[in-house]
């Protein structure tokens, strides 16, 4: 099987839909957010969005982690740039990605009630949403309504990478 990419911008449910596609597939899941630097994520507490640079280290990083998981893995990240998830790509040849797509208005919502659980901060969201290039139409891409319930998302999700798996 493939790996695949579970990514959209904070509050699209990224960690739930990885958690429930890898326990359904029987894969690894790494969360991407926990490969971010010490310095990136005070950043992002402090409301400082990342440039490019900031994410140069942590996309190598999850390039790491897919190339040590060869027999596949799901991988939450936010991979909003084509020019990030063509770095994954090249990490992973046959690297899938499920788009959890929703509006600003409930990634903000979503984002706010997670309180202080989570290190980043509401007011990101709309550089999230700025920086953010719409992948559909790429090559190995699903586009999903982050809406759905879980049950819904997990089930498309995984019945589109099984027909991807090579045979």
């Amino acid at each position: 099987m493939n790996s695949v990419v579970i990514m959209g911008v904070a509050g699209c449910g990224k960690s739930s839909l990885g958690l429930a596609v890898a326990q359904q597939l029987g894969l690894p899941m790494i969360e991407g957010d926990d490969h971010h630097s010490a310095e990136s994520r005070g950043k992002m507490q402090r409301g400082i969005a990342l440039a490019d640079a900031d994410r140069a280290g942590w996309l190598a990083a999850l390039g790491l982690e897919l190339q040590q998981h060869p027999n596949g893995l799901v991988l939450t990240c936010s991979a909003l740039k084509r020019s990030y998830r063509e770095q994954l790509r090249q990490a992973s040849p046959g690297l899938q990605f499920v788009y959890l797509d929703i509006s600003r208005e409930d990634a903000m919502g979503r984002v706010a009630g997670r309180g202080t659980s989570h290190f980043f901060s509401v007011s990101l969201v709309d550089s999230q949403f700025n920086t953010l290039e719409d992948p559909s139409g790429e090559p190995g891409v699903l586009r999903i309504d982050a809406l759905q319930p879980l049950a819904a998302l997990q089930a498309a999700a995984c019945r589109w990478l099984m027909t991807k798996a090579p045979h």
